[in-house]
Protein backbone atom coordinates (compact mmCIF):
# COMPACT_ATOMS: atom_id res chain seq x y z
CA UNK A 1 0.00 0.00 0.00
CA UNK A 2 1.37 3.39 -0.95
CA UNK A 3 2.04 5.83 1.85
CA UNK A 4 -0.67 8.14 0.51
CA UNK A 5 -3.23 5.29 0.61
CA UNK A 6 -2.64 4.09 4.16
CA UNK A 7 -4.91 5.00 7.02
CA UNK A 8 -3.77 7.86 9.29
CA UNK A 9 -1.83 6.58 12.30
CA UNK A 10 -3.47 7.88 15.45
CA UNK A 11 -2.25 8.15 19.02
CA UNK A 12 -5.11 7.41 21.41
CA UNK A 13 -4.35 8.97 24.79
CA UNK A 14 -6.96 8.32 27.50
CA UNK A 15 -7.33 10.27 30.74
CA UNK A 16 -8.70 7.47 32.92
CA UNK A 17 -9.84 9.88 35.63
CA UNK A 18 -12.08 11.72 33.16
CA UNK A 19 -13.45 8.94 30.97
CA UNK A 20 -15.73 6.00 31.74
CA UNK A 21 -14.66 2.50 30.78
CA UNK A 22 -18.19 1.97 29.39
CA UNK A 23 -17.19 3.83 26.23
CA UNK A 24 -14.24 1.55 25.37
CA UNK A 25 -15.97 -0.60 22.72
CA UNK A 26 -17.67 2.34 21.05
CA UNK A 27 -14.53 4.46 21.28
CA UNK A 28 -12.38 2.16 19.18
CA UNK A 29 -15.18 1.52 16.70
CA UNK A 30 -15.47 5.30 16.24
CA UNK A 31 -11.70 5.73 15.91
CA UNK A 32 -11.58 2.99 13.25
CA UNK A 33 -13.73 5.29 11.06
CA UNK A 34 -10.97 7.91 11.24
CA UNK A 35 -7.76 5.90 11.05
CA UNK A 36 -5.59 3.30 12.75
CA UNK A 37 -5.18 3.44 16.53
CA UNK A 38 -1.48 2.60 16.35
CA UNK A 39 -0.70 4.01 19.82
CA UNK A 40 -3.07 3.20 22.67
CA UNK A 41 -2.20 4.55 26.10
CA UNK A 42 -4.17 5.28 29.24
CA UNK A 43 -3.07 7.35 32.24
CA UNK A 44 -4.15 7.08 35.86
CA UNK A 45 -3.51 5.62 39.29
CA UNK A 46 -4.50 2.02 38.65
CA UNK A 47 -3.80 1.08 42.25
CA UNK A 48 -7.07 2.87 43.01
CA UNK A 49 -10.31 0.88 43.03
CA UNK A 50 -11.94 3.73 41.04
CA UNK A 51 -10.15 2.60 37.90
CA UNK A 52 -10.85 -1.12 38.21
CA UNK A 53 -13.34 -1.00 35.32
CA UNK A 54 -10.56 0.24 33.04
CA UNK A 55 -8.08 -2.32 34.42
CA UNK A 56 -10.44 -5.14 33.46
CA UNK A 57 -10.56 -4.18 29.78
CA UNK A 58 -7.02 -3.02 29.04
CA UNK A 59 -5.91 -6.34 27.57
CA UNK A 60 -8.85 -6.92 25.16
CA UNK A 61 -8.33 -3.46 23.67
CA UNK A 62 -4.50 -3.61 23.73
CA UNK A 63 -4.30 -0.40 25.77
CA UNK A 64 -0.96 0.25 27.47
CA UNK A 65 -1.46 1.57 31.04
CA UNK A 66 0.79 4.34 32.35
CA UNK A 67 0.71 4.20 36.13
CA UNK A 68 0.88 7.57 37.89
CA UNK A 69 0.63 7.47 41.67
CA UNK A 70 -1.22 10.31 43.37
CA UNK A 71 1.53 11.27 45.81
CA UNK A 72 0.14 14.76 46.42
CA UNK A 73 -3.50 15.75 46.77
CA UNK A 74 -4.66 18.20 44.12
CA UNK A 75 -1.78 17.50 41.74
CA UNK A 76 -2.82 15.59 38.61
CA UNK A 77 0.25 13.60 37.66
CA UNK A 78 -1.77 11.72 35.02
CA UNK A 79 -2.44 14.89 33.02
CA UNK A 80 1.24 15.82 33.10
CA UNK A 81 2.32 12.36 31.91
CA UNK A 82 -0.22 12.43 29.09
CA UNK A 83 0.96 15.84 27.89
CA UNK A 84 4.64 14.83 28.01
CA UNK A 85 3.96 11.69 25.97
CA UNK A 86 1.85 13.64 23.49
CA UNK A 87 4.66 16.13 22.85
CA UNK A 88 7.17 13.30 22.43
CA UNK A 89 4.90 11.61 19.87
CA UNK A 90 4.29 14.91 18.12
CA UNK A 91 7.96 15.64 17.60
CA UNK A 92 9.18 12.15 16.68
CA UNK A 93 6.76 11.98 13.73
CA UNK A 94 5.36 8.54 14.45
CA UNK A 95 1.70 9.50 14.20
CA UNK A 96 -0.51 11.55 11.89
CA UNK A 97 -3.07 12.62 14.47
CA UNK A 98 -4.24 12.37 18.06
CA UNK A 99 -7.36 11.19 19.87
CA UNK A 100 -7.55 12.85 23.29
CA UNK A 101 -10.07 11.11 25.52
CA UNK A 102 -11.03 13.40 28.39
CA UNK A 103 -13.62 15.94 29.50
CA UNK A 104 -10.95 18.11 31.11
CA UNK A 105 -10.47 21.63 29.73
CA UNK A 106 -6.80 21.45 30.79
CA UNK A 107 -6.10 19.73 27.46
CA UNK A 108 -7.24 22.72 25.43
CA UNK A 109 -3.71 24.09 25.06
CA UNK A 110 -2.36 20.65 24.14
CA UNK A 111 -4.95 20.24 21.37
CA UNK A 112 -4.22 23.74 20.05
CA UNK A 113 -0.45 23.15 20.03
CA UNK A 114 -0.79 19.86 18.15
CA UNK A 115 -2.98 21.49 15.50
CA UNK A 116 -0.47 24.31 15.10
CA UNK A 117 1.96 21.62 13.95
CA UNK A 118 -0.46 20.51 11.23
CA UNK A 119 -1.79 17.33 12.85
CA UNK A 120 -5.46 16.59 13.45
CA UNK A 121 -6.89 16.27 16.94
CA UNK A 122 -10.07 14.35 17.69
CA UNK A 123 -11.54 14.89 21.13
CA UNK A 124 -13.74 12.46 23.03
CA UNK A 125 -15.52 13.66 26.17
CA UNK A 126 -18.83 14.10 27.92
CA UNK A 127 -21.32 16.79 26.97
CA UNK A 128 -20.20 18.75 30.03
CA UNK A 129 -16.77 19.26 28.40
CA UNK A 130 -15.95 23.00 28.26
CA UNK A 131 -16.41 24.68 24.88
CA UNK A 132 -12.75 25.74 24.77
CA UNK A 133 -11.54 22.13 24.55
CA UNK A 134 -14.27 21.10 22.11
CA UNK A 135 -13.43 23.91 19.71
CA UNK A 136 -9.69 23.27 19.93
CA UNK A 137 -10.25 19.90 18.24
CA UNK A 138 -10.88 19.24 14.55
CA UNK A 139 -13.82 17.13 15.67
CA UNK A 140 -15.24 16.41 19.09
CA UNK A 141 -17.32 13.30 19.78
CA UNK A 142 -19.52 13.05 22.86
CA UNK A 143 -18.93 9.95 24.96
CA UNK A 144 -22.68 9.64 25.48
CA UNK A 145 -22.95 8.72 21.79
CA UNK A 146 -20.49 5.85 22.28
CA UNK A 147 -22.45 4.12 25.04
CA UNK A 148 -24.49 1.08 23.94
CA UNK A 149 -28.09 1.70 22.94
CA UNK A 150 -31.09 -0.19 24.27
CA UNK A 151 -30.69 -3.94 23.59
CA UNK A 152 -32.84 -6.06 21.33
CA UNK A 153 -35.71 -8.11 22.75
CA UNK A 154 -33.44 -11.13 23.13
CA UNK A 155 -31.61 -9.37 25.97
CA UNK A 156 -34.31 -7.40 27.82
CA UNK A 157 -32.41 -7.50 31.11
CA UNK A 158 -29.71 -5.12 29.82
CA UNK A 159 -30.76 -1.48 30.15
CA UNK A 160 -30.08 1.37 27.76
CA UNK A 161 -27.00 2.95 29.33
CA UNK A 162 -27.27 6.26 27.49
CA UNK A 163 -28.51 9.25 29.50
CA UNK A 164 -31.74 10.09 27.65
CA UNK A 165 -31.89 13.56 29.16
CA UNK A 166 -28.90 14.53 27.02
CA UNK A 167 -30.55 13.72 23.67
CA UNK A 168 -31.49 16.98 21.92
CA UNK A 169 -34.53 17.69 19.80
CA UNK A 170 -33.98 17.71 15.99
CA UNK A 171 -35.29 21.29 15.85
CA UNK A 172 -32.27 22.43 17.87
CA UNK A 173 -30.02 21.58 14.92
CA UNK A 174 -31.90 23.81 12.46
CA UNK A 175 -29.96 27.07 13.12
CA UNK A 176 -26.60 25.36 12.56
CA UNK A 177 -27.74 23.61 9.37
CA UNK A 178 -29.19 26.90 8.10
CA UNK A 179 -25.93 28.71 8.86
CA UNK A 180 -23.95 26.12 6.91
CA UNK A 181 -26.32 26.35 3.93
CA UNK A 182 -26.01 30.14 3.85
CA UNK A 183 -22.30 29.81 3.08
CA UNK A 184 -23.00 28.19 -0.30
CA UNK A 185 -24.42 29.52 -3.55
CA UNK A 186 -26.36 26.78 -5.22
CA UNK A 187 -28.80 26.69 -8.15
CA UNK A 188 -32.28 27.45 -6.81
CA UNK A 189 -30.89 27.11 -3.30
CA UNK A 190 -29.91 23.45 -3.76
CA UNK A 191 -26.56 22.47 -2.16
CA UNK A 192 -24.80 19.10 -2.03
CA UNK A 193 -25.45 17.43 1.31
CA UNK A 194 -21.83 16.26 1.61
CA UNK A 195 -20.52 19.81 1.41
CA UNK A 196 -23.05 20.99 3.97
CA UNK A 197 -21.97 18.23 6.34
CA UNK A 198 -18.33 19.25 6.04
CA UNK A 199 -19.18 22.90 6.66
CA UNK A 200 -21.24 22.01 9.73
CA UNK A 201 -18.24 20.13 11.13
CA UNK A 202 -16.08 23.21 10.61
CA UNK A 203 -18.60 25.52 12.27
CA UNK A 204 -19.24 23.17 15.20
CA UNK A 205 -16.60 20.47 15.87
CA UNK A 206 -18.89 18.72 18.37
CA UNK A 207 -21.81 18.33 15.94
CA UNK A 208 -23.05 14.75 15.69
CA UNK A 209 -26.45 13.59 14.37
CA UNK A 210 -26.53 10.97 17.14
CA UNK A 211 -26.79 13.76 19.70
CA UNK A 212 -30.19 14.51 18.15
CA UNK A 213 -31.29 10.87 18.07
CA UNK A 214 -30.40 10.26 14.39
CA UNK A 215 -27.87 7.86 12.94
CA UNK A 216 -27.05 10.03 9.90
CA UNK A 217 -27.16 13.69 8.92
CA UNK A 218 -29.76 12.98 6.21
CA UNK A 219 -32.05 11.37 8.78
CA UNK A 220 -31.68 14.33 11.12
CA UNK A 221 -32.42 16.85 8.36
CA UNK A 222 -35.60 14.95 7.39
CA UNK A 223 -36.77 14.90 11.00
CA UNK A 224 -36.39 18.66 11.42
CA UNK A 225 -39.06 19.28 8.76
CA UNK A 226 -37.32 22.56 7.87
CA UNK A 227 -35.50 21.44 4.70
CA UNK A 228 -36.08 19.72 1.37
CA UNK A 229 -33.96 16.82 0.18
CA UNK A 230 -33.60 15.37 -3.31
CA UNK A 231 -31.61 12.50 -4.75
CA UNK A 232 -29.97 13.02 -8.14
CA UNK A 233 -28.72 9.97 -10.02
CA UNK A 234 -24.96 9.91 -10.12
CA UNK A 235 -24.66 13.21 -8.24
CA UNK A 236 -25.79 12.40 -4.71
CA UNK A 237 -28.17 14.10 -2.31
CA UNK A 238 -28.99 17.82 -2.29
CA UNK A 239 -30.58 20.01 0.36
CA UNK A 240 -32.24 23.43 0.53
CA UNK A 241 -34.43 25.34 2.94
CA UNK A 242 -38.16 24.98 2.57
CA UNK A 243 -39.85 28.06 1.16
CA UNK A 244 -41.47 30.09 3.89
CA UNK A 245 -45.20 30.74 3.36
CA UNK A 246 -46.12 34.31 2.47
CA UNK A 247 -47.98 36.32 5.05
CA UNK A 248 -51.73 36.46 4.29
CA UNK A 249 -51.90 40.19 4.96
CA UNK A 250 -49.28 41.00 2.32
CA UNK A 251 -50.97 38.79 -0.26
CA UNK A 252 -54.33 40.54 0.30
CA UNK A 253 -52.74 43.99 -0.03
CA UNK A 254 -51.51 43.12 -3.50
Amino acid sequence: MAASDRLPRLAVLIDADNASARIADGLFVEIAKIGEASVRRIYGDFSSSRLKAWTDILQPHAIMPHQTFAYTTGKNASDISLVIDAMDLLHDGRVDGFCLVSSDSDFTSLAARIREHGLDVYGFGEQKTPESFRNACKRFIYNENLIPEAPVAAEPSKPDERPRSLVRKPSEAVPLITQALAQFEGDDGWVALGGVGQRIGTLSPDFDPRTYGSAKLRDLISRTGAFELKQEAGRGVYIREKAKPKAKGKAAAK
